[in-house]
């Protein structure tokens, strides 16, 4: 930290402290996240994000704190810029696997597996095999019962399976869900924008418009169910990785996507598409079209 960026940050913080308020309390006063001010006092500049992002934080900063500006922002400019590095991008795109390249020997096992399948079943349904009252052959319900007994109880299952004639059901696993995990979604705007984020239980974790120059960050169990109606003025990071809003989820410069914890966006399975084709209308939480105003039930943030 260069001896300019200190005094600026002193300054800032004896000016916060002469006036009684904790970093806590400044933030709320901004709209801020408190790491924020922590930042802008110790000069940590490249934690928050470009210097467009620096400047106008500083700018309001200083006139809650009764500061000149205008002498705030030319310490600020008269410091090195190699000091503030923009932050490094790092996009993550999702591919599909290829299936031009499978080898000849993987189609021959699956087709043998099914095969083996196909001539198992018709083994245990064959019509010369005789069958309990429910279908199922008596010889398999036999050794199915005596399978799931235990020890010392094998006659009585045996029983028990010829007189129901039921077979037991076999466990289903779910499959895992694409992006699942914990994700810290952090959200940089240059325009006001309205925003309302869920998790992947459906609790909001937020709601409300985000204010020009500032940022909003927030973290839950994804995929997080995001809605920005100005997308076009709204950078988004993922677990500290820039991630790029395509243009397959923003129509009329309203978003709607999932925001995987792997840094991947993902259509939201819930929007259904309008009858009659063509591109799928996004629906705000309250129900109103892509492109309108915000519902007023949504809570301000």
């Amino acid at each position: 930290m260069s001896e300019g960026s200190e005094t600026l940050g002193q300054r800032l913080k004896a000016e916060r402290e002469r006036k009684g308020l904790s970093c806590q309390k400044a933030a709320d006063a901004l709209h801020l996240d408190g790491w924020v001010i922590e930042g802008l006092e110790s000069g940590n500049y490249a934690r928050i994000g470009p210097a467009v992002y620096v400047k106008g934080h500083l700018k309001r900063y200083a006139e809650l704190l009764g500061l000149p500006a205008d002498e705030i922002l030319a310490n600020f400019e008269g410091q090195p810029l190699d000091e503030i590095p923009p932050p490094a991008p790092a996009m993550r795109v999702r591919t599909s696997p290829s299936t031009g390249n499978a080898l000849p020997w993987a189609r021959i096992v699956g087709v043998a597996v099914i095969a083996a399948l196909v001539a198992g079943g018709l083994w245990l349904w064959h019509p010369w095999h005789p069958r309990s009252a429910a279908g199922v052959p008596a010889k398999a319900a036999d050794t199915l019962a005596s399978a799931a007994a235990p020890p010392g109880a094998t006659s009585d299952a045996q029983g028990a399976s010829a007189g129901s004639g039921s077979e037991p059901a076999a466990p289903s696993a779910s499959d895992p869900v694409a992006g699942a995990g914990r994700a810290r979604l952090r959200l940089l705007f240059l325009a006001d924008s309205w925003v309302d984020v869920h998790d992947a239980a459906g609790q909001r974790l937020f709601a409300g418009n985000g204010h020009a120059n500032n940022v909003r960050s927030m973290s839950g169990a994804a995929p997080l169910r995001v809605y920005i109606k100005s997308a076009s003025s709204v950078h988004l990071d993922i677990n500290n990785h820039a991630v790029v809003i395509g243009p397959q989820f923003i129509i009329d410069n309203v978003a709607h996507f999932e925001a995987g914890a792997d840094g991947v966006l993902r259509r939201d399975p819930k929007i259904a598409p309008p009858n009659g084709g063509g591109p799928a209308r996004v629906a705000t939480p309250g129900g109103t079209p892509s492109g309108g105003a915000p519902p007023d039930s949504h809570p301000r943030g």
